[in-house]
């Protein structure tokens, strides 16, 4: 049995495509809380705050994973402190871990922190690495990480799959922006995306203000920019669907907004999804100050009709029958 465990609501949009085809138990570690209600698990890690957040998740992972004798390999999505402690709490129990998004890289410690430490990590104690793309694979293959790899796609554009149609080049702009990395200098991202508002009054920028306190500080700068609290998924889909292009720091918008041929600026200093940049579906800004000009190249040309470099939505039956043999 695969024990399979998620946080935060990236990750359950990523292992949620696997659950009805692999058998597993659900452990929720507890970083995203208001996915209580919604979701049904086996196991839940009670986050207590001792002071430093990142120290305080991996504790209690640690401390909270479950004493369960059916459990036969650990499943972790992505590059979470909470996915790095259960892929530690596997390997100090000589639990073989599975890592799902595995090799994604920016060989740059702080860009983004933790994630890349954490990621870098989970590669070096996993038995399994289920990568999205084959630069990803040829990155472990590289790094002489132990284990057997798979390319399989991302599992997030499963979820996908089914709205694939009727796609949308309307005057609407998603914006989403909360990484750590960025909070230092987010008020200047604010700042900037306010004033491609108010030069483009045709078209309505839409951004779902993320609940960290250091990004929902800065809300008051906006009088253009139309602010709405956390969509559901169903609605982000519609916006990627429809949207013009979008503006983010977000990993999994980048994937899907990918898969739905829409165009990207990723408001970071680099990324670990470059296969994107190559088919031209994402351009990276590095700094607010290349935002304006960035944007005016990309609406003048936003459309583009290229193969999505992160899967084919099919991810799920995949990774299914590598678990199942």
């Amino acid at each position: 049995m695969i024990l399979i465990c998620f946080g935060t609501r990236p990750e359950w949009l990523k292992i949620k495509p696997l659950l009805t085809k692999v058998n597993h138990k659900l452990l929720f570690t507890g970083q995203h809380t208001d996915l209580v209600n919604e979701i049904d698990f086996d196991y839940m890690i009670t986050q207590e705050d001792s002071g430093n957040r990142l120290d305080s998740i991996i504790t209690n992972c640690l401390n909270g994973f479950p004493d369960d004798s059916d459990i036969e390999s650990v499943l972790v999505q992505g590059d979470t402190a909470s996915a790095f402690a259960c892929a530690l709490a596997a390997f100090n129990r000589k639990i073989k871990v599975i890592h799902l998004e595995a090799g994604l890289r920016t060989y740059d410690l702080n860009h983004p922190y933790p994630e890349e430490a954490y990621r870098q990590m989970i590669s070096r104690i996993a038995t399994i690495h289920l990568c999205p793309t084959e630069l990803s694979q040829n990155r472990l293959k590289s790094e002489v990480c132990a284990g057997t790899r798979y390319v399989v796609g991302n599992t997030v554009l499963d979820n996908l799959l089914p709205h694939k149609y009727n796609i949308t080049h309307s005057k609407k702009v998603l914006v989403t922006l909360h990484r750590r990395e960025n909070h230092n200098i987010l008020r200047d991202w604010f700042l900037e995306i306010e004033k491609l508002a108010q030069e483009n009054p045709d078209i309505e920028f839409i951004l779902p203000l993320h609940p960290n306190p250091n990004v929902a500080k800065h809300k008051d700068i906006f009088k253009n920019v139309i602010v709405v609290d956390p969509l559901t998924h169903e609605d982000i889909i519609y916006l990627l669907k429809t949207c013009l292009l979008t503006i983010t720091d977000s990993g999994g918008i980048q994937e899907e907004a990918t898969f739905f041929n829409k165009k990207s600026i990723v408001c970071r200093e680099t990324t670990e999804r470059p296969e994107g940049v190559d088919t031209g579906h994402l351009f990276l800004c590095t700094s607010p100050s290349n935002l304006e000009d960035l944007f005016r190249r990309v609406k003048k040309d936003p459309i583009i009709n290229s193969k999505c470099p992160y899967g084919d939505g099919r991810s799920s039956d995949k990774i299914a029958s590598i678990l199942r043999n």
